[in-house]
């Protein structure tokens, strides 16, 4: 357990002592919360309802697709968290013989040769679509692919159709279009429990504009609505919330309603004590994020570029490393928060600096306050891998987004790597453990720990979007459901 003493890592911030008078589930500043810690009824965990959804249970352990056996006809659902339909409410009269349109986000990553060279997100369809199939749907798969400009080639999603086929069980057939008369007649001739993959939706302009026309074109092919491309939830496109208009139900498919159980309910309503890691370039890009999880965690660790910023507001050197000038008084701000809200903010006491941005720079380690002009930081230190690990030894949930150094480079992705094994290790002790989506993802999938993880996310975007509290079209856009004791 850690200390409840002022840590070193907290040199750069000052101490706080939290009055006997005003008892707190919460530390100050400068403290790490004990492992006995409980919440209290003082802590306020409000329900986002603005995003549609009430409080999940926080003992989101198991994967929602897992528990959509069908009982009686209808599938179960294990954890009753959002106020939207799911895919799994739907019985078996409701989808046999219905042509189901599906929007995933099969947007995966493909070589020079055309070849797939991550298929996470594939795999994290599948469920919905076999779940379909089983119960005789006739499948409508829609997708996009990178950014592509009208019509081309490169972004045909031909390349992706064996490993779909393969995954599924079935022989998927691919249309040349996602409208019109061909797609029609392959829609019509569509058996039970088959898969039509619409090419590319982005191959239109009307798509990213949710032109209501395009949207009535895509939405006639099919009798009712599936969303499970939670990465293009917070778009307001025609395959995203334009065809809700047109087709009912509009329902939530199951990656989907994973990703919104954790990133929605399981941090709305965490086991505590509940951390946030907080890294990436800069600051900028994580106000939202930074400024939400402070109302909701007991500890915040921020790594990665942005912490140079924090440096310099409190008045240290840091030589060359980067800094965004113009957010030196919010760094300054997002401090005295944290202090006022009780909440621990933990900034590296340590870092690997370079004398310039390259691979094979030159590298030493310095404490924070003692970066030399002329170079750079890259990475979090040693010591501040250490203190990170004794304040995550004491959290039950914990959430990560962005990562700790520039991880592309071997020499300074030791402190995110490190982030991803200690969250690996604890996820084994029953720590629920969120990977938030962008290069947090691409941390636990290199070091290989991926699959032990509580849950991670499949949206970049999206994932900041949400955990920011912000409106996400594409799931507001969704049928409303009736909870039901399970």
């Amino acid at each position: 357990m850690a200390s409840a003493a002022p840590h070193t890592t907290f040199s750069l911030l000052r101490s706080t002592t939290t009055s006997s008078s005003t008892p707190s589930t919460r530390s100050s500043l400068i403290h790490i919360p004990s492992t006995t810690t409980t919440a209290s009824s003082s802590l306020r965990l409000r329900p986002i309802r603005r995003l549609g959804f009430s409080a999940a249970d926080p003992l989101l352990a198991l994967h929602v697709a897992s528990r959509a056996a069908t009982v009686k006809g209808r599938g179960a659902r294990g954890v009753v968290s959002m106020a939207k339909k799911s895919v799994g409410d739907l019985s078996s009269e409701d989808l046999k013989g219905k042509r189901v349109f599906v929007r995933a986000d099969l947007n995966v990553p493909l070589d020079d040769n055309q070849n797939i060279t991550d298929d996470t997100r594939i795999r994290a369809a599948i469920p919905t679509i076999k779940h379909l199939i089983q119960n005789g749907a006739k499948v409508i798969l829609s997708t996009h692919l990178g950014r592509p400009k009208g019509v081309t080639p490169k972004y045909s999603l031909a390349p992706l159709v064996p490993r779909l086929s393969e995954l599924i069980g079935v022989q998927v057939v691919k249309a040349e279009d996602s409208i019109g008369p061909e797609v029609e007649k392959l829609v019509a001739s569509l058996p039970n429990g088959g898969v039509l993959l619409l090419e590319n939706v982005r191959f239109y302009k009307e798509e990213e504009k949710n032109d209501p026309e395009h949207a009535k074109k895509l939405a006639s092919l099919a009798d009712l609505y599936v969303n499970d491309a939670f990465g293009t939830a917070h778009r307001a496109h025609a395959s995203t919330e334009g065809v809700t208009k047109f087709l009912k139900p509009s329902v939530a498919g199951f990656l989907l309603q994973k990703e919104l159980d954790y990133l929605v309910g399981a941090v709305s309503s965490p086991k505590r004590p509940f951390a946030a890691i907080v890294g990436g370039s800069k600051v900028s890009s994580k106000i939202g994020v930074i400024e939400s999880l402070l109302e909701k965690v007991d500890i915040l660790l921020l790594g990665g570029g942005m912490i140079f910023t924090f440096y310099k507001a409190q008045g240290l050197s840091v030589g060359s490393s980067l800094v965004e000038e113009d957010k030196l008084d919010l760094a300054t701000t997002l401090i005295a928060k944290a202090k006022a809200k009780g909440v621990s903010l933990l900034l590296p006491s340590d870092v690997v600096i370079a004398d310039k941005f390259a691979p094979d720079a030159n590298t030493k380690i310095v404490p924070a306050s003692a970066i030399p002009d002329g170079w750079l930081g890259l990475d979090i230190g040693p010591d501040s891998v250490k203190t990170f690990n004794e304040a995550l030894d004491t959290t039950k949930t914990i959430i990560w987004n962005g990562p700790m150094g520039v991880f592309e480079f071997e020499k300074f992705a030791v402190g995110t790597e490190a982030i991803a094994k200690k969250l690996a290790e604890l996820s084994g002790k029953g720590v629920t453990t969120i990977i938030g989506g962008g290069d947090s993802v691409a941390a636990v999938e290199k070091v290989g720990v991926a699959s032990v993880m509580s849950h991670i996310s499949t949206g970049g975007g999206a994932s900041l979007e949400l955990l920011e509290g912000k409106e996400l079209p594409g799931v507001l856009a969704l049928d409303e459901a009736t909870p039901v004791a399970v």
